[in-house]
């Protein structure tokens, strides 16, 4: 089996991280539940502080091109734990995308090659427009 290129501390950072999206979800399931949205935002931070470091979570989150996406990711944060659960969620959510949009396309490469299915995946990304486009598609190299 290959090794991971993780260490140790990452992996469980991973751990947390994935945690905190099974709250999210499972609060956007339970009709947005204010304690699991609470929660899952809680591990996702300590995992990405664990996985990058937290001096690297806070050059992340203070720089200047990303300010709207953290007043967005905090205010929506504070908004949820104010008991404005659906609010909160639709403002954390703007904030992620403006945080980590540069992120979708890796993401979307990766889901790619997922070995069952990621041709399947895509398909569907083929149509979504922004994250289906290849870029450079066109070009010979």
């Amino acid at each position: 089996m290959p090794t991971m290129w993780l260490s140790d501390s990452q992996k469980i950072g991973v751990a947390f991280c994935s945690g905190g999206g099974f709250f999210l979800i499972g609060g956007v399931m339970l009709f947005f539940d204010r304690a699991m949205l609470a929660m899952g935002n809680i591990l996702f931070l300590i995992g990405l502080t664990i996985i990058i470091g937290p001096q690297k979570t806070l050059l992340f989150f203070a720089r200047k091109q990303k300010a709207k996406g953290t007043a967005a990711f905090f205010l929506g944060l504070l908004l949820i734990l104010m008991r404005w659960a659906l609010i909160g969620f639709c403002v954390e959510l703007y904030g992620i995308f403006v945080l980590f949009g540069d992120f979708l396309g890796t993401i979307a490469g990766f889901a790619r090659n997922a070995p069952v299915v990621g041709p399947y995946i895509g398909l569907i990304l083929d149509r979504v427009p922004g994250l289906g486009a290849r870029r450079n598609a066109e070009l010979p190299v």
